[in-house]
């Protein structure tokens, strides 16, 4: 396990982007496994495979460069890890960058299914305060030890790691049907 650790971090130190964005990816991939295995109990039979590829290119190709990005952003906002610092980064995190990004996560997950524009008008109003009141139960707490005690380069993975049952959450609730059996 050490080995495989020191291999991360090596490959973390010569490729931050792709490797935080693939770890994002794979992450994202795997809360929605959790979420039609374990969540929703579905077997081989109507297990929904497109929808975890999604999942893992929305996490791949989008929320993880996003989240580097962001981060650096953070970072170039209020430098340091002063208590002040990170209560700024977190405040900052919460009202900016996850109702924006929440929004647009429902929103593009709609898109990738093909819905039409109404449907996934329809869907942000449905989903947004519930998921955005979850995000407010969670992150706060996490980005706050986050900000305050990882190191720069390990923070996508924290919040990957803790976002792996969020992941399940978000996947459970952007792909959730309505007692019709149409996908929401």
């Amino acid at each position: 396990m050490a080995r495989l650790w020191r291999s991360y971090l090596g490959v973390l130190e010569h490729y931050p982007w792709t490797t935080q964005s693939t770890t994002t990816g794979v992450l994202m991939g795997a809360g929605d496994v959790i979420a039609q295995i374990a969540v929703e109990k579905k077997d081989s039979s109507n297990y929904d495979y497109k929808r975890s590829i999604r999942f893992f290119l929305f996490g791949q190709i989008i929320a993880g460069p996003l989240l580097r990005g962001w981060y650096l952003t953070l970072d170039k906002l209020y430098k340091g890890n002063s208590k002040r610092a990170t209560l700024l980064k977190v405040l900052t995190d919460q009202t900016v960058f996850a109702p924006s990004f929440l929004t647009f996560f429902i929103g593009t997950m709609a898109v990738m299914r093909k819905e039409p524009v109404e449907e996934v008008k329809r869907k942000i109003k449905r989903d947004f305060m519930p998921v955005l009141i979850t995000n407010y139960k969670i992150w706060p707490a996490v980005q706050l030890v986050n900000f305050y005690f990882v190191p720069f380069q390990h923070r996508i993975l924290v919040v990957n790691v803790v976002a792996l049952g969020w992941n399940t959450y978000l996947a459970w609730k952007a792909e959730r049907q309505d007692p019709e059996g149409e996908v929401h």
